[in-house]
């Protein structure tokens, strides 16, 4: 082969190996941000679904307990948020992004537990574990995490009568105030409710009040105009949220002082109580509970066994079987505030004590 024939072979031998490298270096870099962008970080990485912004503990506790648990069991993890406003279609698109985004569990308190099954299929199909938070989602959920909300009705009832005194007899009318038949809590609290309560009270006028305070209160009028106002001894509300709204119901018909229920110790709950325009909550500890659905999760993440933290099974409306985490509710009354929701952080008794309810709080030997 003569030097000119020899050069020209050479230069594209060269060439070609100069390309090849430039592809291999091209795929290797695409391939590593690909992992980067859904392999490490979404590998790292736990989504968080909550299902309001009315039920004030969602965003000022829950969440906030939940990240700082991650964080401390996780340095390197991420959370990945998303609040459904009490829209289901939103919440199963938030669903869909989370898995798009690489996210490898999910922790979901289903704003509809029945409607988010297909989003929980669509997440184990795609290796994504989910845990259902403080509502059982129907599907193939990995764990859940809650309270034993029929214990939580239970107590309601078990306050409404106390706060009855006397009057808690089979011939006093009782106004029934429940939660949204879409969450499977609901159902529960009611349960527990009436095993307290029937045979002990008439339960004359029992309605859904759909968490909503707006609708509560206009259930709790319509209650008032069937029965009238001077045949009722007193409400059970399934939270707080909607005991707000009856509550001014109840004070512009001058029933301000027969006892309310409620649930979730909301700070204007736990006022009510002191001022004596509510007679009892329920308190969940937020804290515990969002912490234990963030072990659970860190633990799902790492791909280790959780029965440690699980040890209950429960069965879920679409027939699944659950490992479980339930915590134990406590009910909250004047007589404990300190000894609960003060005692625990959840607010000081300068919060609960502010303005026009100083002087209640002194009568109630709050401060």
């Amino acid at each position: 082969m003569n030097s000119k024939i020899r050069g020209v072979v050479i230069g594209a031998a060269a060439v070609s190996m100069a390309l090849a490298m430039t592809a291999c270096g091209k795929a290797g870099d695409d391939d590593a941000k690909d992992k980067g962008a859904s392999g490490d970080k979404g590998g790292k990485s736990i989504g968080l679904l909550l299902p309001d912004t009315v039920t004030a503990r969602y965003e000022k506790f829950d969440k906030p307990y939940f990240e700082d648990k991650v964080k401390a069991l996780c340095s390197d993890c991420t959370v990945e948020y998303a609040n459904a406003g009490a829209d289901p279609n939103k919440q199963a698109q938030q669903v869909s992004d989370m898995i798009t985004k690489g996210v490898k569990v999910i922790v979901v308190s289903a704003q509809d537990s029945a409607a988010i099954k297909s989003s929980v299929e669509e997440a184990k199909s795609k290796g994504v574990k989910v845990i259902a938070y403080d509502r059982l989602a129907q599907g193939p959920v990995s764990a859940y995490v809650s309270f034993d909300n029929e214990k939580v009705g239970q107590l309601q009832g078990e306050a409404l009568l106390e706060g009855l005194g006397d009057k808690a007899d089979p011939k006093s009318k009782i106004v029934m105030i429940n939660g949204d038949d879409a969450d499977p809590n609901a159902a529960q609290f009611k349960k527990g409710a009436h095993s307290a309560l029937d045979g002990k009270v008439d339960i004359a006028y029992e309605q859904t009040g759909l968490w909503k305070d707006t609708v509560a209160a206009e259930k709790m009028s319509a209650a008032i105009t069937q029965l009238g106002k001077k045949k009722i001894a007193g409400v059970y509300s399934a939270n707080d949220g909607m005991a707000g709204g009856i509550a001014n119901v109840l004070k512009g018909e001058g029933l301000g002082d027969i006892p309310l229920t409620g649930q979730d110790a909301e700070l204007a709950a736990i006022q009510r109580i002191v001022a004596g325009t509510q007679y009892a909550t329920v308190y969940k500890a937020f804290k515990p509970q969002a912490e234990a659905a963030a072990e659970v999760a860190v633990k799902l993440l790492n791909g280790e066994d959780i029965k440690s933290l699980a040890s209950s099974e429960v069965t879920s409306g679409s027939g699944d079987k659950v490992p479980a985490q339930l915590l134990t509710p406590v009910s909250v009354t004047q007589k404990n505030i300190k000894d609960t929701v003060v005692k625990d952080g959840l607010y000081t008794v300068e919060e609960i004590c502010s303005g026009e309810f100083a002087k209640a709080c002194e009568k109630a030997g709050l401060k």
